[in-house]
């Protein structure tokens, strides 16, 4: 592979470091969200920790096994005494209401210590839920044809009674027990751990302890709870699955040999795969003839019309119309220019129009063309879509008369795969009942009763610090990520040069402080990084033409308070520091503010020089400058109209003339039309855009604007740029250079 391919290991190691540069330039900048979030996700687990209530656990060890007996006709082989579901259902055993009612019981836990678990808010929150679920388990249950056999409902008073019955101190124990109560086997062993949680340790103790006694109890209750009534039960249901198995079978062969079912299976599949491949067909067909008819009847409304039907995609996407327009469009051209130097009589432009009349024709031939085979195109789908949906339709009607016959033949023959599933399994349930009497065994021991617990299991307040400090600076950074997904300003002039291919003259520093003003910064230090910034800019400014830089500049924006203003005083300054003539207009003529920054009248001006309302010199020179200046004068009513007059392109002419540099405060481009009027009787534009503030929407739309009166674009101006936007290499080196202390 190359070294210069995009695949190369190369580049993609450098791809990854420019990302890498990009993610911590993103920490940096947002470095207080995620510092905040952290502090706050921190503070909030240390105050949750400190403040819950120290839990104690203890825990008991037993062995649970099988009991197969010596005679058992299972054996005792691995496969047979395997059972995964053994250990999960003695689990459910354990913490089964059974077993916790006997453990709350003996103890006395509802009578002598339910203060230990039982507050009066509680109680009553528990009654409330318990309450909640009855009266919403009575509309799950009861369903209306029940309640029509049985006379009742939903309204009944007895049903609301019992559902409303209080829940007892016992229950509530027992769900407070069972919540608490956690059983966790050992690994590859048939070792089990019991362990109970509560806040006292002697109660947690008791509690564990009573639950492995409880455990076996119920085992030996489950026991010998079988009954001879169940083996009479599975052989009188044995005796009637029979007979109804034998019925169910000499049903089927009849039905059968009577409507001679032989091949009705595979048919029935066959049928389905044709239904889904002319549906298939169909969906195809039709989604054709909509997009069809969807371009046929924009070309016919556009024809009824009298539409431009150039634009439609159809005729956009023809590359012989496509050459036709462009050679119309060159022929007029052509016409343009022979009829500044001929007659429209002269045989010369008369061969012109004529040519230009053929092409026309031929237009309007090769769109006829188009729409006649498009109308072809779309005939043929509608025709196809009928074609297919008739055989749709047949075979669907074959497939109808085939069902009516399948039905009564899939429902007998479910019958008896039903009986004779239901009469082998009482058969082998009844054979194995009838040998082994009674339930399996389940031998326990206790291998470890359970301890005194010394010291609280929860909470685990260093674990949860520093799950807190991870959670913390993970969600600070997510959110930091997430803020910055979310922002679509300008923050860097790397940003502006690879998303709009301009060039960025210059990034200008955020001033920090109150007290520091943009328009004046420069003079009272003129030596700071701040002022080398315009220096720059005045650099590359005079570098961005090949032949002689740019005189008349016109400075802009794509919204009010992004530092237009000041950027062109001082751009107007530096500029003279170079023995330069320098004139700023001010062409603002609606929101006018250079006299403000100078503090100067502004009775007279550029206004009143276009509307013809004054012979005097409105250039006025400003004390302690060395650059002059064009106030805007009063606001007239019509401003956009004064700047797009002849006037005011013959005082620029003259103006440039006279001084060296031109430079013109402009309106926004989001607000009038002002800008793109003066940006096409000036050398250059300069967008000054705000970081932080100005977004691409606003950039994009501001360009198509200029653009599209084919403006000649110098380039940005980034204004206000902080450090942590990672804009900081424009002029980083200034600021270090110059802080040295020499």
């Amino acid at each position: 592979m190359k070294k210069n391919e995009p695949n190369s290991p190369a580049d993609t190691s450098g791809i990854q470091q420019i990302l890498l540069r990009d993610y911590l330039a993103v920490l940096k900048k947002r470095q207080a969200t995620v510092l905040t979030f952290l502090i706050i996700t921190l503070l909030l687990v240390t105050i949750g920790t400190f403040s819950m209530t120290p839990i104690y656990t203890a825990s008991s060890q037993i062995l649970i096994e099988k009991n197969y007996g010596n005679n058992s006709l299972e054996g005792t082989s691995y496969y047979s005494s395997y059972d995964p579901q053994f250990l999960s259902t003695q689990f459910k055993i354990i913490k089964s209401s059974d077993v916790i009612k006997k453990v709350v019981r003996r103890l006395q836990l509802d009578t002598k210590y339910r203060d230990f678990f039982i507050k009066d808010k509680d109680k009553q929150f528990v009654f409330l839920e318990s309450l909640k679920q009855k009266i919403v388990g009575l509309f799950k249950v009861f369903s209306p044809q029940d309640l029509k056999q049985t006379g009742e409902g939903i309204g009944d008073s007895r049903l609301l009674i019992q559902a409303a019955k209080p829940v007892s101190d016992t229950d509530i124990i027992v769900e407070k027990i069972q919540d608490n109560l956690e059983i966790k086997p050992e690994q590859d062993t048939k070792i089990v751990n019991i362990m109970y949680s509560h806040r006292y340790p002697a109660m947690a103790k008791l509690i564990t302890d009573f639950i492995v006694k409880a455990y076996k109890e119920e085992l030996q209750a489950i026991k010998y709870s079988s009954s001879t009534e169940t083996l009479t039960w599975m052989t009188k249901q044995s005796e009637e699955e029979r007979k109804k198995l034998a019925d169910s079978e000499l049903a089927l062969q009849a039905y059968m040999k009577k409507n001679n079912i032989i091949m009705i299976e595979n048919k029935l599949a066959i049928y389905p795969q044709k239904l889904s491949e002319f549906s298939s067909q169909l969906s195809i067909v039709q989604a054709k003839r909509k997009k069809l008819e969807s371009i046929y009847f924009q070309i016919k409304n556009a024809k009824e019309h009298s539409l431009d039907v150039e634009t439609l995609p159809v005729f956009a996407n023809n590359k012989t119309l496509q050459a036709l327009l462009g050679k119309i469009y060159t022929s007029k051209q052509n016409i343009n220019e022979l009829s500044r130097t001929y007659g429209y009589k002269n045989p010369v432009m008369i061969k012109a129009k004529e040519k230009l009349n053929s092409l026309k024709k031929e237009k309007e031939s090769e769109i006829q063309k188009i729409f006649q085979g498009t109308k072809n195109a779309y005939d043929l789908a509608v025709s196809q879509e009928k074609n297919i949906t008739d055989l749709l339709n047949a075979t669907k009607n074959e497939l109808l008369n085939l069902n009516e016959k399948s039905v009564q033949y899939s429902i007998m023959k479910r019958d008896v795969d039903t009986n004779s599933a239901l009469y082998d399994t009482l058969t082998a349930s009844l054979k194995k009942a009838s040998v082994t009497q009674q339930a399996q065994n389940v031998n326990v021991w206790v291998l470890q009763e359970a301890s005194l617990p010394r010291y609280p299991s929860r909470p685990r307040k260093v674990l949860n610090l520093l799950l807190g400090s991870i959670l913390g600076f993970l969600g600070g950074v997510g959110l930091a990520f997430f803020l910055e997904y979310l922002d679509n300003t300008v923050q860097s002039p790397g940003e502006i040069e690879q998303r709009f291919g301009l060039t960025v003259l210059g990034a200008i520093e955020q001033l920090k402080g109150k007290d520091q003003k943009v328009e004046s910064f420069i003079q009272q230090d003129p030596l700071s990084p701040f002022a080398e910034s315009y220096r720059l800019i005045r650099s590359n400014i005079l570098l961005s033409s090949v032949d002689h830089p740019p005189r008349r500049i016109l400075f802009t924006s794509m919204a009010p308070s992004e530092g237009k203003t000041a950027t062109t005083v001082n751009i107007a300054r530096i500029l003279a520091q170079s023995d330069k003539k320098v004139l700023v207009m001010d062409c603002d003529l609606r929101r006018p503010r250079q006299h403000t920054l100078f503090s100067i009248p502004n009775s007279v001006g550029l206004s009143s020089y276009l509307t013809g309302n004054t012979k005097e010199n409105i250039v006025q020179r400003i004390q302690g400058e060395a650059f002059s200046l064009v106030t805007a004068g009063p606001v007239p009513p019509n401003p956009a109209e004064l700047l797009d007059s002849a006037r005011m392109k013959a005082l620029l002419d003259r103006m440039a003339d006279i001084y060296d540099f031109v430079l013109l405060d402009s309106p926004p481009l989001q607000s009038v039309t002002d800008s793109l009027s003066l940006s096409t009787i000036v050398d250059g534009t300069i967008i000054v855009v705000r970081a932080g503030e100005t977004t691409y929407d606003m950039i994009e739309n501001g360009l198509r604007q200029l653009k599209s009166i084919n403006a000649h674009l110098l380039g940005f101006i980034l204004n206000a740029v902080s450090k942590n936007t990672g804009a900081e290499g424009y002029y980083h080196g200034y600021y270090k250079y110059y802080s040295k202390n020499d």
